[in-house]
């Protein structure tokens, strides 16, 4: 048995608190910043610090991965059993820019403690939630009695993640034999809130595009021509109008092919949360909820594909009028993807629907910027169980399941490695990742540290992949 004792985790844990989090603050000192050039030295300084501290916690492998842009950090520590399972820890150790006129209390690469919470950019996103795990696979081992984890035990932190990771699916394939493993687990994430636990199971996809549409060769006049040549704005106009019908469903023929609906179980585990809409519209500086008809706004943002209009542009903008027909107009679309659907013939069916609905003398172009796949576990897989089990124990309560209407890189390791991903956060709302003031509640850390403490042997003791 690999199971690791409550007490003697949380008796290890209390003698090693203080020099845990005296080492993450020595890293978000690190000014990461994958964004600025000028930064590109303490990303690598980031990298090297991390492989570094990877060894000394035990990691017989621990490498600096680079790519054409900044490096990521690759560890391994072999658990010796045959029938152990392999798994990849995914995390990033970039951070956003921050800086103190910002409006931070503090400076933002300097890390304080203030009344149980570490301010700092990093401290969430993503930095505490990579390093929890070194202190974690340490009580793990310190409990069991072990020399080696209990599964196969991989990392892989990536330094561009805060730059859109565009590096990344290149380095994952580049290294596909190294990184092969039976599930992927994701510490760049959040629960719902500190005293609700909650387990991700899935992350939305993404593809967007810009259209551009061509009428006259110039601007003409409206009065001389206006009414009986097409106008570019009009037919953007046009595309918006009909991109949705009027019970907000995405008219685009095939949107919707592939689709998994929500079952009976997760419809009610979802309504489980103590969503309070009032206090999300304050957070979405929003005045009402508005989505697709027979969905909860909670299954709108998690469960459902969108078509979200990004930006409209034709025609003039200054002072004043201009009566002219505009010569082009530019439309920014957007598609939130879910579980079922292709990326490709998404993109395909708007192609073909922008196309039928242009008339004669409406030339047009489309740019898709690459995708995103949707990313889904299923509830039963016994991998996620595990997961829901070791954070049961470190939270001592239940733990609820979320979904995260946002996209990714999580997706780029299920399609590329053929495994499920799996996501294991701590961080809250009140966070504030990306903005100043970016903070971690010390003892929420701790309870990720207590989770991955547990989640090795639990993964080990229900999920041989003998």
């Amino acid at each position: 048995m690999s199971t690791t004792p409550d007490s003697a985790v949380r008796a290890y844990l209390t003698s090693r608190r203080d020099t845990f989090l005296s080492d993450l603050a020595d890293w978000l000192r690190i000014p990461s910043v994958s964004a600025d050039p000028e930064r590109a030295d303490d990303v690598r300084r980031s990298a090297h610090w991390l492989a570094a501290k990877l060894a000394e916690t035990g990691f017989p492998t621990t490498e600096v991965w680079e790519t054409d842009g900044l490096p990521a950090v690759y560890a391994e520590w072999p658990s010796g059993d045959p029938a152990a399972p392999t798994v990849l820890v995914y995390g990033h150790h970039d951070v956003q820019p921050a800086a103190l006129e910002d409006g931070w209390h503090t400076d933002p690469f300097e890390p304080q403690i203030i009344d149980g919470r570490l301010y700092a950019r990093g401290a969430a996103d993503d930095k505490g939630q990579v390093f929890f795990h070194t202190l974690g696979v340490r009580a793990h081992l310190a409990a069991t009695g072990r020399t080696a984890p209990a599964v196969n035990l991989k990392l892989l932190i990536e330094g561009e993640e805060e730059s859109g990771s565009p590096n990344f699916p290149a380095l994952i394939q580049k290294h596909a034999d190294r990184l092969a493993c039976d599930t992927v687990i994701v510490s760049d994430t959040g629960m719902w809130a500190e005293d609700t636990p909650t387990v991700c199971t899935g992350m939305r996809g993404l593809t967007d595009c810009q259209v551009d549409l061509y009428g006259p060769d110039q601007d003409i006049h409206s009065g001389s021509f206006g009414g009986a040549v097409p106008n570019p704005a009009t037919e953007a106009a046009r595309l918006v109008a009909a991109l949705h019908d009027d019970d907000r469903r995405v008219t685009i023929p095939g949107f919707y092919d592939g689709v998994i609906e929500l079952t009976d179980r997760e419809r009610a585990l979802f309504a489980e949360l103590p969503f309070d809409e009032a206090a999300w519209l304050r957070t979405a500086h929003s005045h009402a909820t508005l989505g697709e008809a027979g969905s909860t706004t909670l299954e709108r943002l998690w469960a459902r594909p969108t078509a979200e209009v990004n930006g409209i542009s034709s025609g003039y903008q200054g002072p004043g009028g201009k009566t002219i027909v505009p010569s082009t107009a530019q439309l920014k679309l957007s598609f939130r993807l879910v579980a079922g659907q292709d990326a490709e013939a998404v993109q395909q069916s708007v192609r073909d629907w922008v196309a039928a609905r242009l008339p004669a003398g409406i030339r047009h172009d489309i740019t898709f910027w690459g995708a995103t796949r949707p990313c889904l576990t299923p509830l039963d897989h016994p991998a996620l169980q595990s997961v829901v089990r070791a954070m049961g124990r470190a939270f001592d309560q239940k733990i609820r399941y979320t979904r995260e209407g946002g996209s990714g890189p999580a997706a780029d390791l299920q399609d590329i490695l053929g495994v499920p991903v799996l996501f294991l956060g701590i961080s809250v709302p009140s966070d504030g990742w990306h903005a100043p003031n970016e903070k971690v509640e010390l003892d929420l850390l701790m309870k990720g540290v207590e989770t991955a403490a547990h989640l090795w042997g639990d993964l080990a003791d229900n999920w041989s992949t003998a």
